[in-house]
């Protein structure tokens, strides 16, 4: 598996983007369900938000969030950076080594 940090970036005012943050987080739901994702969040100040992620590729990654409410409805940009966890807290070490 590869590793990910996701960042969203809004595109409109936040008030349009709180409309969709329910559907928007039971997208997300999948993805944890799925052990695609590990924590996600908005930033502070709410101008987007993080996620850390894994996939078996950044095309499968890309693909699982072109589907999300934010991507569908043209509310925000993703982006993806590709890291590799060689140090982590001992609790997420099954998430990180699980093949």
């Amino acid at each position: 598996m590869k590793h990910f940090i996701v960042e969203i970036n809004y595109l409109v005012p936040l008030e349009r983007i709180q409309s969709s943050v329910p559907a928007h987080r039971a997208y997300l739901q999948l993805g944890y369900e799925a052990g695609l994702l590990l924590c996600s969040g908005p930033k502070v100040p709410a101008t987007g938000g993080f996620m850390l992620a894994r996939a078996a590729s950044l095309e499968a990654l890309q693909a699982f969030f072109a589907e999300d409410p934010f991507s569908t409805e043209a509310l925000a940009s993703f982006r993806f950076s590709e890291f590799d966890p060689v140090k982590r807290q001992g609790f997420a070490e099954h998430w990180f080594s699980e093949r």
